[in-house]
């Protein structure tokens, strides 16, 4: 009885380091986000807001005040941006880009684990609109 608790222990343990460690591959998450409209979908949420010409810095600045966020790839002089942002407690990487599109950004925000982020993106994205 022992040894099973120790191997489920083992194997929690190290799914939980795979979910901080894993890498992630900017060939994957930082993609052109093709929003046609704001959707909100079960792990994620798609928006679309016009910004004007200095939007796109004044999101990224917000965006990295954000508590454990920071730049997978990209850069606001590319056009295009993808952050990650992960969860307090147990690490879960979210992923956002950003891409400006004549005087519009075009967000998309995405869970990378499971099949629902409970709304987490969506509030996010939300609040740094709201900012904006």
């Amino acid at each position: 009885m022992r040894l099973v608790f120790l191997v489920l222990l083992l194997v929690i343990l190290g799914g939980l380091a795979w979910i901080r460690l894993a890498p992630s591959d900017p060939a994957v998450w930082h993609v052109d986000p093709k929003v046609t409209a704001d959707q909100d979908l079960a792990a994620g949420v798609r928006r679309r807001i016009a910004a004007g010409d200095d939007g796109f810095a004044r999101l990224h600045a917000i965006i990295l005040e954000t508590p454990r966020t920071e730049v997978l790839a990209g850069s606001v002089a590319e056009g295009q941006v993808t952050y990650i942002t992960r969860s307090l407690w147990m690490g879960f990487p979210d992923y956002t880009t950003v891409r400006q599109n004549g005087d519009v950004l075009e967000l998309w925000a995405r869970a990378r684990f499971g099949q629902s982020d409970l709304g987490v993106n969506r509030a996010r994205v939300d609040d740094w609109l709201g900012r904006l």
